[in-house]
């Protein structure tokens, strides 16, 4: 990794930027991702551009191209859930095994005060690097899901 940027509320990215972290993800979170429009609030959660606990975004650069990104969201409940949770890693499919996203994760541990959460699919192989960087699994996540009224 030649270089990485940290984007949060006190430095944005211009919007070329931002679209293009939104769009990288889009693309190289593969079939563990989410739709373009719900990575964008996260990214602008992270950014504070609405109102938001905020937090932070890691860009990794390689030969000035992004290899890799972290979007990192501060819950505002420290003590009693973590304070971060990792929304969101991706590493560029072509980059992958280099250390790019081990690099990112700890670049994301040394930057979040307090712990970080995160939600990985368990068919997902980055589960290893999570594993191995010091992240354990302690719950079962279970989700109820509203229906919406029309």
């Amino acid at each position: 990794m030649s270089e990485t940027k940290v984007f949060n509320e006190n430095a944005k990215p211009d919007e070329a930027t931002r679209t293009r972290i939104i769009d990288f993800l889009f693309k190289h979170l593969e079939q563990f991702g989410d739709p373009w429009d719900h990575i964008a609030r996260a990214v602008d959660y992270a950014l504070k551009q609405y109102t938001s606990f905020g937090g932070f975004i890691l860009v990794a650069y390689k030969d000035s191209e992004i290899a890799g990104v972290v979007v990192v969201n501060q819950t505002g409940m420290q003590g009693y859930i973590p304070e971060n949770i990792l929304v969101y890693i991706a590493t560029h499919n072509q980059m992958r095994g280099q250390g790019i996203g081990k690099e990112l994760m700890k670049k994301a541990i040394e930057q979040a005060e307090g712990d970080i959460a995160l939600h990985v699919e368990p068919d997902n192989p980055a589960r290893f690097l999570y594993e191995k960087v010091g992240f354990t699994s302690k719950y079962k996540e279970m989700r109820y899901k509203q229906k919406v009224q029309s």
